[in-house]
């Protein structure tokens, strides 16, 4: 089969991340000031998730630094719903993937799917919270803000979501997202959250917003009573610094990885412009016929949840498949349809070529297709020939080098430029 020449492209984007992390994260904890908050002796659960959030362990190990400054006694939790298998050794060894451990932090890392229940909403939806944050003086919220991929509201993925899913285990989250299948992700989460800061000894948040280079832009301490009126603000700005794929429509789309770390569902679903959950609603649709994944994450641990927007994939990734963890997920979130197999081969070219023949009446080497690392990474990217014309009619894109083949190895896999 012919396929089409591709050119190398990069998107200029106008960032500036943070150039001294640690002193950063001490400069606004003195902004809110933790001593008069945070008595001496008192113990202090901090969450991280499963993302790949870009400085985690840094930013981590300086709130602890502070915190033990103050007197205070902090240990960190694993906040992130069924991940990790739902067990704690998974969820554990996931903090371990991103340098969080007992050794580098200098305190405990308690991972426990033990939940207690702290109340119940207004509107009669229970909410639990991990045993081990109810049991501390103080809870401090530690995450990247940025649009979730299923749903819109003023907040979406980022500290109000944390406490309510991260914080709530699998019990929690197997909870919220039966009822989120009827009521909707905003209005469950939202009152879940109020619920928690009302009830909870959440002391203060650090909020995290990533730019289009995967770099930490902005990181903002926030008193608790706070967290829901500033996070609104630093989502609009994380929405602004949102990578996005810059030429549609796209009759291919090759995407070298998916992953948990990624996104939640793999590939991000505001990227891709898809979803095949019903009540998922991305905030961007692309134009795109068809996607086809080649590969898993190392840090994904087997979860291959949300591999049902693929189109096509390969035998490598499926054999990647760890089905507890992925189903786990899956069901926990009430989204089964995310976890359904697409066809898989076991070349690239196999894919591609499959791929290529359900595209409709165009010839394969006149395709508009689009090569990405990942849907977290697209400052540069792979797109054929034909969308030459459009993309040097935008003043934020280069073309480099001249197009060029395709280029596979042996046993018939793409050679990834990235």
């Amino acid at each position: 089969m012919k396929y089409p020449s591709m050119v190398r492209i990069q998107q200029h984007f106008n960032t500036s991340p943070i150039e001294d992390i640690p002193t950063k994260v001490r400069t606004e904890l003195a902004g809110i000031q933790p001593q008069k908050i945070i008595a001496r002796g008192d113990t202090v659960a901090i969450t991280a998730g499963s993302r790949g959030i870009a400085n985690l362990a840094v930013i981590m190990a300086e709130i602890v630094r502070e915190l033990k400054k103050i007197g205070a006694k902090p240990f960190i939790i694993p906040a992130m719903g069924s991940h990790g298998g739902a067990t704690p050794e998974g969820q554990k060894k996931i903090l371990e993937h991103y340098g969080i451990t007992q050794k580098t932090m200098g305190v405990p890392v308690k991972s426990s799917l033990s939940v207690v229940q702290v109340g119940s909403t207004p509107d009669s939806i229970p909410v639990y919270l991990d045993r081990n944050a109810f049991k501390a003086d103080h809870i401090v919220v530690v995450n990247r803000v940025k649009p979730h991929t299923d749903f819109k509201g003023k907040f979406e993925s980022g500290l109000m979501k944390m406490m309510v899913i991260g914080l709530g285990k699998q019990k929690g989250a197997d909870h919220y997202h039966n009822v989120i299948v009827r009521r909707g992700h905003y209005p469950v989460l939202l009152s879940v959250a109020r619920e928690i800061l009302q009830r909870c000894p959440v002391a203060f948040g650090v909020a995290l917003v990533e730019n289009q280079r995967d770099e930490t832009q902005i990181i903002r301490a926030i008193p608790a009573a706070e967290i829901e009126s500033t996070e609104y603000q630093l989502l609009k700005k994380a929405k602004r610094l949102f990578p996005r794929i810059p030429v549609d429509p796209i009759d291919l789309l090759i995407v070298d990885r998916m992953g948990k770390e990624i996104s939640g569902t793999g590939m991000d679903q505001n990227v891709i412009g898809r979803s095949v959950i019903p009540y998922h609603r991305p905030s961007i649709k692309n134009d795109i016929m068809r996607i086809f994944v080649r590969d898993l994450t190392a840090d994904s641990e087997g979860n291959a949840t949300a591999i049902g927007n693929a189109d096509f994939t390969t035998k490598r990734l499926v054999d990647k498949i760890d089905h507890h963890a992925t189903y786990m997920n899956a069901v926990t979130s009430s989204c089964p349809e995310a976890v359904r197999i697409p066809p898989y081969y076991d070349s690239d070219r196999e894919a591609i070529d499959t791929a290529l023949k359900t595209i409709g009446p165009v010839e394969p080497q006149h395709a508009r297709i689009v090569h990405i690392l990942d849907t977290l990474r697209l400052e540069e990217m792979y797109v054929s020939e034909v969308m030459l014309p459009e993309i040097e009619k935008s003043k934020d894109i280069s073309v480099i080098g001249s197009p060029g083949p395709m280029k596979f190895d042996a046993k018939g896999n793409l050679v990834s430029k990235f």
